[in-house]
């Protein structure tokens, strides 16, 4: 215990002593505080209406805006959740949450600062997928307010993930749950004496010992607030002083590299470092530095290349941040990499159609204020698989580009479109169509080997993406019945016809009628038969069919999920009602074209012969 904590003075410890399981606290929340009186309101209040067992541990770091006397007024109305503890000014935020851990009694401890807020049911949704999964650490999504905020880990809700075989580790910031005897077990404290990364060495040290880490993506747990007069500790100038950042990273690579074996997890958690710690040096802050400090600043990120980087490594890293490590003697080559690193890519589509099952993309693109490049791609990605790519090399003629996309070649999903600038090894991406010619529209969608494939402008930004199989964009087609007549069992037949983005499709793509139960969305599927140029005859059993409306649908395979079309009709074309007894109870069937559209139903009824004599004599 230092002489600095032996003077800590505890203004208010107002928990009450638990005294069993019933009484124990599910979560300390530790908030550090210097000077956030403008904040301290929202930011408590949404750590009040937790709906959790909790306490909430405020330490004041020697505030003298207020913030202290605020504080005292929160710990007296609220005796029985906030513990507040004010300690000498420290300088940096890893002292006052060492000394919240040593006051947390919680089963869990989540750290918030003062300037964010949590979502209303963040900890409740957090501690009941800890409990549920044994949890060491819970990621809870985290939404930025003029900040950025870490997205990638963020993508789907996990119950269990692993660190090599996730993007967890990108986030080494402290607004997480951990587990309080994990902290104590092994002793996790953030550093001190540091003004930035004092939460990177307390994360990197606690994702080292967890045995199980969930993450939580369908709720905003974590608002992360800018203050809008640039005053917390992130947003000043010196906050990112490139140098400062080298030498502090060394010890959170040094503590996880004790723990975790050479081989492709460490690799895996090295590439992050060097990533976004080491290389990330060497761009714009690169190129804002004079002379001299580039050199050292290359000096420092090639002695950590010399202790850590690996093949594994290399392998992994990007193609900018591959051509860096083998430039760190090279400065000019360095302010180039950077330089391409921060150019836009100026990209524009000017073209767009179909030549067979080909389509044609043309367009211009190039690096702003760069006037060269050694070649130019464009490269389609499978949404839902970024590992999968297809590459087409492009024709130039002058400024402009011309590529042939293989539809046929692409499998089923949505495939997004980038145009792909090459220069000096790097290559530099950049999504494709939300900038071009004034009345370019999309080309109409086509069947190519029984799949549909559905060109268009994403809602978002308007870029360029290829929909292969109707997963997002409604295929265009027409079922029309042209022919309905009773047949026995109570069977209504139907003949009708189906075109497809314009086309009659192949017979085996035709699959099934589907009748739906307006009400209940209960369905009822019944074979059809699949005639050539698009024909189709169906004889479904409606005389089974539960009592209701029941609206018709042709169901088709087009390589993508189910694709349904309402069966069109019309009154003349519709068959009359049919009725018949059966176990004392007469049943009706009425087939109709709706109003408006003129879509095929059928309205089912079963009626007793008493209801029929009250209707009658009512």
């Amino acid at each position: 215990m230092t002489a600095q904590r032996d003077s800590e003075v505890v203004a208010v410890v107002a928990m009450s002593a638990t005294g069993s399981d019933d009484d124990a606290v599910d979560v300390s929340v530790v908030i550090p505080v210097h000077n956030c009186r403008a904040y301290l309101d929202r930011c408590l209040t949404s750590a009040l209406v937790q709906r959790v067992k909790k306490e909430i541990v405020v330490v004041d770091d020697g505030s003298t805006d207020g913030s202290a006397e605020l504080l005292d007024l929160y710990a007296a109305y609220h005796k029985a959740s906030v513990k507040v503890i004010h300690i000498e000014r420290s300088g940096g935020a890893g002292r006052p949450r060492n000394v919240g851990i040593e006051h947390a009694t919680g089963r869990y401890v989540f750290f918030c600062d003062a300037d964010d807020h949590l979502g209303p049911e963040a900890l409740e949704r957090m501690v009941a997928m800890a409990d549920r999964n044994d949890s060491d650490i819970v990621l809870g999504k985290i939404v930025g307010h003029g900040r950025r905020a870490p997205m990638s880990m963020f993508q789907q809700g996990a119950d269990r993930v692993e660190l090599g075989d996730s993007t967890v580790y990108n986030s080494l910031s402290c607004f997480k749950l951990f587990r309080r005897d994990l902290l104590e077990r092994h002793r996790i404290r953030f550093g001190e004496g540091i003004m930035v990364g004092e939460d990177i060495l307390f994360t990197v040290h606690a994702y080292c010992h967890a045995k199980g880490i969930s993450v939580v993506a369908d709720y905003e747990c974590y608002h992360l607030v800018s203050r809008p007069d640039g005053s917390s500790i992130m947003q000043q100038a010196g906050s990112r002083d490139p140098l400062a950042w080298l030498a502090m990273i060394r010890e959170p690579i040094r503590v996880m590299t004790r723990h975790v074996e050479p081989g492709p997890l460490r690799d895996h958690l090295l590439r992050r470092h060097f990533r976004l710690d080491v290389f990330a040096q060497l761009g714009a802050v690169f190129l804002e530095s004079d002379d001299v400090r580039r050199k050292d600043i290359a000096r420092e990120v090639a002695a950590l290349c010399d202790e850590w980087y690996t093949p594994g490594v290399h392998e992994r890293l990007n193609t900018i941040d591959r051509q860096r490590a083998t430039a760190l003697d090279d400065i000019d080559r360095l302010v180039r990499l950077a330089r391409i690193e921060g150019a836009t890519v100026r990209r524009r589509l000017t073209g767009l159609r179909w030549d067979g099952d080909h389509l044609v993309v043309t367009g211009a693109a190039r690096l702003h204020g760069i006037t060269r490049d050694d070649g130019l791609a464009v490269v389609l990605r499978a949404r839902h698989d970024p590992c999968t790519e297809l590459v087409v090399p492009a024709e130039r003629k002058g400024g402009e580009f011309t590529v042939r996309v293989d539809v046929a070649a692409l499998g089923s999903g949505i495939w997004d479109l980038r145009v792909a600038v090459e220069i000096e090894g790097v290559i530099r991406l950049g999504r494709l169509g939300a900038d071009r010619d004034s009345g370019l529209t999309r080309p109409q969608p086509r069947l190519i080997g029984g799949v549909v494939a559905l060109p268009y402008f994403t809602r978002d930004n308007g870029n360029l993406s290829i929909d292969r199989g109707g997963h997002v964009v409604a295929v265009p087609g027409a079922a029309r019945a042209i022919r309905t007549r009773w047949a026995m069992g109570h069977r209504l037949l139907i003949d009708g016809e189906i075109t497809v983005v314009g086309t009659a499709p192949a017979a085996s793509a035709i699959k099934q009628i589907v009748w739906r139960e307006r009400r209940s969305g209960c369905e009822r599927n019944e074979r059809v038969v699949a005639l050539p140029g698009g024909g189709f005859a169906a004889r479904p059993a409606v005389g089974r069919l539960a009592p209701g409306t029941w609206d018709a649908y042709l169901e088709l395979d087009l390589g993508g999920p189910p694709a349904r079309f309402r069966i069109e009709t019309d009154a003349q074309t519709v068959t009359v009602p049919s009725k018949w007894w059966g176990a004392a109870l007469m049943r009706s069937v009425r087939p109709y074209a709706t109003s408006g559209k003129g879509r095929l139903s059928a309205v089912v009824r079963r009626l007793s012969a008493e209801t029929i004599i009250k209707r009658i004599l009512r």
